[in-house]
Order: structure tokens, then C-alpha cells, then sequence
């Protein structure tokens, strides 16, 4: 395609998105024709309204929209709205349906697997090749790995970028690069795992333990404390999408700050309880659409209703300078007024209950009143009947009633005599028989053909009818949809802030500040949110990740000392207050974070076959290929799961990499125990490496730890310290302190004198004994043979 821009032309820059939609999740990678770079965003939740998927198309406005033909009604109403009116003709995108089986996920990462990239050398086998890709692309986020794979395939097709190029050239893919909106926070899973934001556990009950999971000890499970189940779904949602947007953020903090006062905290009781009446309306209306309204749903939604007016109410007395106020008291308009006081003055909730129908209160209709009235006096009626019917019976028949059955009619039931054993014998004359149910004959008489003439099946009528006021109700409530959608995005907000603020009172949380001139984060006396409530105390320690100097922070110090909950700490504190939630510290100021990057557990992959090594360098490299000056980064113990000096010489290559980079180097910490990367000097000395140690104190043979964080760094990892804590014999430890010191001075380790002796006396006993058995008198004997062979081999190992 080069000779176009010798031409003159130049290609327009183009993008291609693939999107999967499934579960309530969204996957989306596309094709920027730009750079010829495949972009990609990990599985992300999304509302049923897809706002996430309108933010991305707002964003990079795609030339095409490729997705799957099997696709929910949500997705297809979407698409069907974005093609015919959403854009103008020249920005309207096209829409390419193609079949389910394209984005089959073992298909797709063949596909990955398989594909022809220039940026990986021919050089490498099929193994690395693997190993390499998976340091690049989430092959745990299943339905990113089936977009890529979607998108793979339209692209082969289309040929896009070489439509004029000979068969044998493919598509150019220069990388892959993660892709992410803007104002979002980037936050990889197994930063979530490894912070314990989201811990799922299987559920305690038995008869959950198949479907259920629950969740565990995480900072999702402390703060969430909300009364409606939409609020705790966007409470997850802020959770996986933290923004930098500073003005969504203050408008958090602004409602969460207005609810600590202590003036306030009657209001936010009775909000609270009034959000436990908000149930999941969009269920509701989806059933009234399609005409499957439950009597439980009109109880629902009418508790629903009348919550939501007393939020409005409430709200109206809050100060409306606060937005949130502001919009529910404006927004939860006189339509809810409306639909409360239809569906009061028409439902019969009790009625409705007793008989597992939808039923009307009486005064609606007077038609079916009159209905009713008479279904209601038949039984004294038909009692009367029955008595001129029994008149005109044979008098061997002792009695007879008159019932009523839906859909059949009124019919005269006689019981079943004796005599009345053959089909033949049921003949009455004058009655026409019907059945015989429970030794009872049922017949049809003139007197119950003339009611079914003048009253009719009055059961079905009165359904019938009652049905068709039911229409007509939801066709009221159908028509105030939106108001009733709008209910339940501000309820679930205030729900959500709600439960932040309740936390916030619970553990003495504080308000963070937001300085767009920051690049980084600042903490004063710090606490981890989840080790404070297990501790019985906790030492706040503060962090000061904001400044150009000491941007790379080496913390060293004795095991058990403190190193990994700091480096969580600071990770928890940031996330906290880039969600908008109140955080566990003294004063907080937080920068322009755009990513949290961690390397402190490792997360097993038993479908890619990683060793745990390479695991933990995916998780480095991704720090190291994505991190900017603006992201968080941190490490714990890189390095240990190889040999000591290759992985001391891979941390100290990865740290002098970024320090390489001067101002442009992440906020990075850096907890380990390789204090050679200090006593050797492999760090270039400057102000941008600052070394901190966690302080401890020596007492005698016991090692005092103060959990407090200072300049610094260890003299000792005080391993056999740990190693006693652990409960091993004293006698391995003081071997263990013994070769440690011996390796250090460079001496040649010889065995233990206690063993080595046990070794001998074993030896030698075994001789003795061998001799003992010996008969000296036998002359086969050769005392020679035995001197050589068993005698010396053990002189020359106990001499």
C-alpha cells in the first residue's frame, strides 16, 4: 500500500471494534488502522442499558461494529438504534453479523495463538511463543479472548489495509495494547485478587453450596451495606471501573460527607430503611411486556412506588445544593404519585393473594361488581334449586345439589346407588349425564341448562375481565417507565453512599483531597482497611508517593516485619479514594493516578501451563510496558522464584529501567529481601531511589517488631527469627544460622559432628556384626577378600 502515499492518496484512519455481550459483561478489542495495532479492553460489567458500550463508541467511533449473530434482545435493540438514527450517514458505523461459531473460545485463541505478528521474531518456537502472549493478552477474560478472536476473523476477511496486497500478505498487527477510557483507572485482576477488593468463598449452606458463592474478607465485603440489590450491583460496578474524573468524585464525597454529620444521622436511618423497599423494577416491566405479571410483582413494585415517594419527600427537606438531593427531589416526579395511586385503587392485594390471581377492588367496574355479587349469592340460590330439582327425582335418590365448575357450567350432582352399577344404569330420564367423579353423577337438567343461559360461566367472565383491566393498568405503568428507570439509578446511588457512609462512621474513615498537580499519592498515617479489623492493634504508618524525588521506594526488612501489608495499604488507600469512598487514614491528598500495578501474589494458570516465575514476570512486564508517570506501582519479593542471583540481577535490571526514565519514572514500591541489591550497589545512586526499612529492635535472642516505617535499610532478614516463630526445632535453626554464616564468609561447609558421628557407629556396627557371623573355621574362607572389600572401604570413611 506504499505506492498510494506516493500517489498522493492517504488511507483514512480507520477503526474496527468487535464487541461480545453476555451475562451482564462486555469484551471489546478493536483494529486501529492508524498504527495497525490491536486494542483491547479486559471483561468489563456493564448495565442493561450497555453505558459502557455507548462511552467507547463515543470515544473512538468506529468505522464497523463487528459481533456475533446469536446475540440477547438488549444487544440487538442497540445495534438495530445505532444503525438506523443514532449517527449522521458519514459516522453511522456498520454493523457485521458474523456466525456464533467465528467467536467459539477455543477458536479464538488458536487464532491468537496461530497469527502471523511482526513484533515477535521469527526465532522463537511455538512455547515461547505462548509464554510471550500471555504476558500480553488476559487469556483468563473469556470473552476478550473471543472478541480478539472475532476480530481476528473479520479482519482476515476483509483484509483490511491490503485489499489490493497478493493472497500470501496478511493483515499487518504491529502489538497489543490494553485499552482504556478515559478518566478510568486501569486495574488488572490480579491486582483485585491480590488486594482482596473482591474475595469470593463457597457459601457455608448446604443447599447453596452448588450455585453459590459468598463473599469472603475483602474491601468490597466491609463496605458493602446496601439495602437494595441495585445498590450493591453499582457499588461492584464503581468498584471495577475507579475514575479519575475529579468531579464525579467530590460529588461522592460531597453526599457521604453530608450523611457523617451527627444532625444527619436520623435522615440517613430513615433513608436507609426506605431503600430496603426498592426492589428490581426492570424485572417487573419486562414481565409486564411481555404479559406475565405475577400478583407478588404489583405488591412489589407498589411498595416500590411508594419508597421511592418518601426518598422524594425526604430529599426535598435535604439541602439542595448537594446534586444528588437536587435530582431526587426534582426527578421522582407526580407520575410516581400516579402509578401508586392506580395501583392502590385498583389492585385487591388480599384477594389477589387468595385466589393466585390479579383481582380488582370492588367500585372499579360495576359490571364485574354485579358479577360478583352473583357469583357470590350462588350458593343459597342453588341451594334452593337443588331442593325443586330433588322434588322431581326418583324418591330412592336420598339428596342432590346444585354446583357450579368453570368452563363447564352448572350441573345437579347425585350420588351413587347401589343399583347403579353399569353405564346403562346412570340413565335418568329427563337428565342427561355428564361424568362420574368421586361416586358422585353429575347430569345436566333443565333448570341448569336455563341458569348457564341466564347467568353464564361467571368465573371466566370476571377473568376475563379483571385481565383486561390489568392491561390497561400496565399499559399506565408501561407508559412511566422512564420515571420509574430514573428511580432506581439515583435510589441504588444514594444506596451506595449511603453504605460508604456508614463505614466511614463504623472505622473512622476521613475524607481524601484530589490535586490534579499530584502525580501520585500522599499518606498520613495510613491504615490497611481489612488488617485493622483482624489485629487486635494496628501502627498507621504514611507514605509519600507524590513528590520528583524518591520515586522508587526499596523497602527492606525482616520477614513478618510489615512490608507486604504497607505496599496493600497504600494500594487499598488509593483504590479507596479513586472509587469515591472515604479512607482509612489521617489525610490523604491523591494525584492523577491512571493505574495500580502489582506483583506480590501469584496466581496459579493451570490452563496456560505457567510456571510460577513466569507468571510473576507477566505481572512485571505489564508494570514495565504500561506504567507512566502517573501510574502505582508494586512489588513484593520479585525475583525469589529462580535462582538468588538471577532473579536479584532481573529486580535490579526492572528498577534501573524506570529510574532510567527521570521524571517520567511510576510512583513504584518495592518490598524485598535481597539486601545484596543494596550492599552491592546495583541501584544508581540519585534522588529518585529513596530506601525505607521497617523498624525493628533486638532484645537478646528475641526480635522486637514496631510495624513502623522509616529510612533505611535492614542489616539482617532475621529468617531464623521467623523460621522459630514457625515452630521449627531449635536445632535445625542453629544448623541453618551456622551454613548462612559460613556462605557469607566465603568458608567451605562441612558436615554436622554430631551426625557425622551417628554415621560412623552406624558403620561400624554394621562390620562388627557382618564379622560376628563369619565361621573362622570353614577353610572356604578368605579373610583377605573380606579385609579389602568391607574392612578397609570403612577405616578409610571413620579415619
Amino acid at each position: 500500500m506504499k505506492w498510494f502515499k506516493y500517489l498522493g492518496f492517504s488511507l483514512a484512519e480507520q477503526i474496527h471494534l468487535c464487541v461480545l455481550w453476555n451475562s451482564g459483561f462486555l469484551g471489546i478489542a478493536y483494529y486501529d488502522t492508524s498504527d495497525s495495532t490491536i486494542h483491547f479492553m479486559p471483561d468489563a460489567p456493564d448495565h442493561e442499558s450497555l453505558k459502557l458500550l455507548r462511552r467507547v463508541l463515543d470515544e473512538i467511533s468506529p468505522r464497523s461494529i463487528v459481533t456475533s449473530a446469536k446475540q440477547d434482545e438488549t444487544m440487538s435493540q442497540f445495534l438495530g438504534k445505532l444503525a438506523s438514527q443514532e449517527y449522521a450517514e458519514p459516522q453511522r458505523p456498520e454493523i457485521v453479523f458474523l456466525p456464533s461459531v467465528d467467536f467459539g473460545l477455543e477458536i479464538s485463541k488458536q487464532r491468537l495463538l496461530s497469527g502471523n505478528y511482526s513484533f515477535i521474531p521469527d526465532s522463537m518456537t511455538a512455547t515461547e511463543k505462548i509464554l510471550f502472549l500471555s504476558s500480553v493478552i488476559p487469556f483468563d477474560c473469556l470473552l476478550t479472548v473471543r472478541a480478539l478472536g472475532g476480530l481476528l476473523k473479520f479482519l482476515g476477511r476483509r483484509r483490511i489495509g491490503v485489499e489490493l496486497e497478493d493472497s500470501d500478505v496478511s493483515v499487518p498487527i504491529l502489538g497489543f495494547k490494553k485499552f482504556v477510557l478515559t478518566h478510568l483507572v486501569s486495574i488488572d485482576q490480579d491486582t483485585y485478587s491480590v488486594l482482596q477488593i473482591f474475595k469470593s468463598e463457597s457459601h457455608p449452606s448446604v443447599y447453596k453450596v452448588a450455585t453459590g458463592l459468598k463473599e469472603g474478607l475483602s474491601l468490597f465485603g466491609i463496605l458493602n451495606r446496601c439495602r437494595c440489590k441495585w445498590g450493591e450491583k453499582l457499588l461492584r460496578l464503581w468498584f471495577t471501573r475507579p475514575t479519575r474524573d475529579l468531579g464525579e468524585l467530590n460529588s461522592r464525597l460531597e453526599v457521604i460527607q453530608f450523611f457523617l454529620l451527627p444532625q444527619n444521622l436520623d435522615m440517613a436511618q430513615i433513608l436507609h430503611r426506605l431503600l430496603g423497599h426498592i426492589k428490581n423494577v426492570p424485572l417487573i416491566l419486562k414481565r409486564m411486556r411481555l404479559s406475565h405479571t405475577k400478583v407478588s410483582d404489583w405488591q412489589v413494585l407498589y411498595k416500590t412506588v411508594y419508597s421511592a415517594l418518601g426518598l422524594r419527600d425526604a430529599c426535598r427537606a435535604l439541602p439542595q445544593a448537594i446534586q444528588l438531593f437536587r435530582d431526587i427531589a426534582q426527578e421522582f416526579s407526580d407520575d410516581l404519585h400516579h402509578i401508586a395511586s392506580l395501583i392502590g385503587k385498583v389492585v385487591d392485594f388480599e384477594g389477589s393473594l387468595a385466589e393466585n390471581r390479579f383481582t380488582v377492588l370492588p367500585n372499579i367496574d360495576p359490571e364485574i361488581d354485579e358479577k360478583k355479587r352473583k357469583l357470590m349469592g350462588l350458593p343459597s340460590f342453588l341451594t334452593a334449586v337443588a331442593r325443586k330439582e330433588l322434588e322431581t327425582l326418583d324418591t330412592r335418590i336420598p339428596s342432590c345439589s346444585v354446583i357450579y365448575i368453570p368452563l363447564i357450567g352448572f350441573l345437579l350432582s347425585l350420588p351413587r346407588l347401589p343399583f347403579m352399577v353399569e353405564a346403562r344404569d346412570f340413565e335418568i330420564e329427563g337428565l342427561d349425564f355428564m361424568f362420574l367423579s368421586e361416586e358422585k353423577l353429575h347430569y345436566r337438567s333443565a333448570r341448569t341448562k336455563e341458569l348457564d343461559a341466564l347467568l353464564g360461566d361467571l368465573h371466566c367472565e370476571i377473568r376475563d375481565q379483571e385481565t383486561l383491566l390489568m392491561h390497561q393498568l400496565q399499559c399506565q405503568v408501561l407508559a412511566r417507565a422512564a420515571v420509574l428507570t430514573r428511580v432506581l439509578d439515583l435510589a441504588s446511588r444514594l444506596d451506595v453512599l449511603l453504605a460508604l457512609a456508614s463505614a466511614a462512621r463504623d472505622y473512622g474513615y476521613s475524607r481524601p483531597r484530589y490535586s490534579s498537580r499530584l502525580r501520585g499519592v500522599r499518606i498520613q498515617n495510613g491504615r490497611h482497611p481489612l488488617m485493622e479489623l483482624c489485629a487486635r492493634t494496628f501502627v498507621p504508618n504514611s507514605a509519600d508517593c507524590g513528590g520528583d524525588q524518591g520515586r522508587v521506594k526499596v523497602i527492606t526488612g525482616p520477614n513478618s516485619s510489615g512490608k507486604s501489608i504497607y505496599l496493600k495499604q497504600v494500594g487499598l488507600i488509593t483504590f479507596m479514594a479513586l472509587v469515591g469512598s472515604f479512607v482509612p487514614a489521617q489525610d490523604v491528598e491523591i494525584g492523577a493516578v491512571d493505574a495500580i500495578f502489582t506483583r506480590i501474589h501469584s496466581c496459579e494458570s493451570i490452563s496456560l501451563g505457567l510456571s510460577t516465575f513466569m507468571i510473576d514476570l507477566n505481572q512485571v512486564a505489564k508494570a514495565v510496558n504500561n506504567a507512566t508517570e502517573h501510574s502505582l506501582v508494586l512489588i513484593d519479593e520479585f525475583g525469589k522464584g529462580t535462582n538468588t542471583v538471577d532473579g536479584l540481577a532481573l529486580l535490579a535490571a526492572v528498577l534501573r529501567h524506570w529510574v532510567a526514565l527521570g521524571p517520567s519514572c511510576p510512583q513504584i514500591l518495592v518490598a524485598t529481601n535481597f539486601l545484596s541489591l543494596v550492599q552491592l550497589q546495583l541501584l544508581p545512586q540519585g534522588p529518585l531511589i529513596q530506601y525505607l526499612t521497617m523498624e525493628t529492635c533486638e532484645d537478646g535472642d528475641d526480635l522486637v517488631f514496631f510495624y513502623q516505617i522509616c529510612e533505611g535499610v535492614a542489616s539482617a532478614s532475621h529468617a531464623s527469627h521467623t523460621a522459630a516463630q514457625a515452630g521449627l526445632p531449635h536445632k535445625l535453626i542453629a544448623r541453618g544460622k551456622e551454613v548462612s554464616d559460613l556462605i557469607r564468609s566465603g568458608n567451605p561447609i562441612k558436615p554436622v559432628n554430631e551426625m557425622l558421628r551417628k554415621t560412623q557407629l552406624t558403620k561400624c556396627q554394621t562390620l562388627v556384626d557382618t564379622f560376628l557371623k563369619l565361621d573362622l573355621e570353614d577353610p572356604g574362607l578368605d579373610l583377605d577378600v573380606f579385609m579389602s572389600q568391607e574392612v578397609l572401604p570403612v577405616a578409610s570413611s571413620v579415619l
